[in-house]
């Protein structure tokens, strides 16, 4: 699924009325129908006892006075509260003359801001995509007035004083805090990112029939790897199959099938990075593995890991050499390697000798980030898995979150690479500069060894001959994410550990086998 600018979003909004022979009147009366039968399942169960609905002049404004008019005519206690203007868009126009005269409007003003009593369900339709500056005035006041309630909040489209695709240029000028963001047909650059996570509350899509030839032929960078019954998605836009698949194995497939594959892991007292990050290699269908562990770790990994060969290094406490390579179809290294200065140079004997597949991690990402002259070695096609503080070490502080998108872009497009950026919705980054957000997964994730894990199965999937650098990459996140998802509602999110993760990771991939 695409991610499309706010000026697309228009466009889109055009090509559908032409393509589908309809007005923009009705266009935004299926967007109001949309709404409406998501507010059933989320707010409407319980008949509210109030429902204000906040409409700016446009035609976010214009949605919001079509849903007030559906909502009196189920039976729902709907108000209107209007932002005065000097021109209003001419589908507000219509709208407003065909709101019923039993629903209650009145037009905002700074000396006579509505009661907003604590619990009232209100409806922000400020202001949507076409907004392109900070709020100021009046429309600050009311932003104000109801960031300090105790109301619910939903934001329609986008919440008012929010850029869809851009940071905000006066941080200090007001944006309305939702509990819920609802968007219509496809979501937002910025619902996807940290810095706005306090505005956009849970974000929704409603299907409104959008022109799918319009989205297919819009030229993006950014898009959304789904899967079934995962994301915030209606039951319309839920997709049949997920985005990317593992292929189902042969009946006459066997062990050299599934590639054998190499894991440098471990040093004194960070075996167990080793240890998760071979289970998840294992569980992610690796044909063979074999472990290079320092010598402290030998018996741990014979013992955890019995599936697992072990090559144990002859440093006790560090990985001081690397092994031959020849037998390998991808190699992994990084999970709790430490920084040592003969660990150092296995990383780059490793970036020169290397014929197979890569995937790098952890320590071996700090190393390179603490020499990146190395960075010039990396082969075509290798996976890196930062989390945000070893990809600033790799490139630079970032000021917000749209400024490391775009040095995630430049950085793969430089080094010819595919980084993993961890995160909540952890980004995968092609080498062409197009960056795939996931959608599984959730904050119980957020716990020591959760990275080892997801090391390991992208090193599984490398080593299987059927699967690209890119489609490894997505596919590990969306089965991480999802294996987390599982596990979660065995143990909680604050009872979670990775190792539960490697358990779940055989039903994850399961579920994304084709």
């Amino acid at each position: 699924m695409k991610l499309l600018t706010a000026t697309q979003t228009h466009d889109l909004d055009q090509a559908t009325i032409a393509e589908q022979g309809i007005t923009s009147l009705q266009l935004m009366d299926r967007a109001a129908q949309g709404l409406l039968r998501w507010l059933y399942g989320e707010y409407l169960s319980e008949k509210p006892a109030d429902i204000l609905l906040l409409c700016g002049p446009g035609n976010n404004g214009g949605d919001g006075l079509a849903l007030a008019r559906l909502l009196h005519e189920a039976g729902f206690p709907a108000r209107v509260a209007t932002l005065p203007a000097g021109r209003y868009s001419a589908d507000y126009q219509q709208q407003s003359q065909r709101l019923p005269a039993a629903v209650p409007v009145v037009e905002l003003a700074a000396d006579a801001l509505p009661p907003i009593p604590p619990g009232t369900l209100v409806m922000d339709a400020l202001f949507g995509t076409g907004l392109s500056r900070p709020l100021t005035g009046l429309a600050a006041a009311v932003v104000r007035h109801l960031n300090e309630s105790c109301a619910r909040v939903l934001a329609v489209d986008l919440p008012s004083g929010l850029l869809a695709d851009a940071p905000q240029p006066d941080p200090a000028a007001p944006v309305v805090r939702a509990r819920h963001t609802v968007s219509f047909g496809l979501p937002k650059l910025a619902f996807l990112l940290p810095q706005n996570a306090e505005y956009v509350g849970e974000w929704e899509v409603v299907d409104i029939s959008l022109s799918q030839q319009f989205i297919e032929k819009a030229a993006s960078p950014w898009h959304l790897t789904r899967m079934p019954g995962v994301g915030g998605f209606d039951q319309e836009l839920s997709a049949p199959r997920p985005d990317v698949t593992l292929p189902r194995r042969g009946k006459f497939a066997y062990k050299n099938t599934f590639g054998h594959a190499l894991l440098l892991a471990g040093s004194r007292g960070k075996v167990g990075a080793a240890v998760l990050s071979a289970g998840a290699c294992l569980r992610g269908g690796v044909g063979l593995l074999t472990v290079r562990v320092p010598g402290c770790g030998y018996d741990i990994i014979q013992t955890t890991r019995p599936e697992a060969m072990c090559l144990p290094d002859p440093a006790a406490d560090f990985i001081s050499e690397l092994p031959d390579l020849k037998d390998y179809q991808a190699i992994g290294i990084g999970p709790g390697l430490g920084q040592h200065e003969a660990s150092r140079a296995v990383v780059e004997k490793l970036l020169r000798e290397a014929k197979v597949p890569l995937v790098i991690d952890a320590d071996a990402l700090n190393l390179l980030g603490a020499h990146r002259e190395l960075l010039a070695l990396l082969p075509p096609d290798t996976v890196l898995t930062p989390h945000i503080g070893e990809f600033a070490r790799l490139t630079e502080k970032t000021s917000d979150d749209y400024h490391r998108l775009a040095l995630l872009r430049e950085f793969v497009q430089q080094y010819r690479c595919v980084v993993i950026l961890k995160g909540a919705y952890t980004a995968v980054a092609a080498p062409d500069g197009q960056v795939y957000f996931n959608t599984t997964g959730n904050p119980g994730m957020g716990t020591g060894g959760s990275g080892d894990v997801l090391t390991g199965l992208v090193l599984a999937l490398r080593a299987h001959a059927q699967l690209d650098a890119l489609t490894a990459a997505r596919l590990a996140v969306l089965a991480h994410g999802h294996a987390g998802d599982l596990a979660t509602a065995q143990t909680g999110e604050a009872g979670m550990v990775a190792g539960d993760l490697v358990d779940y990771i055989g039903p994850a991939l399961r579920a994304l086998t084709r």
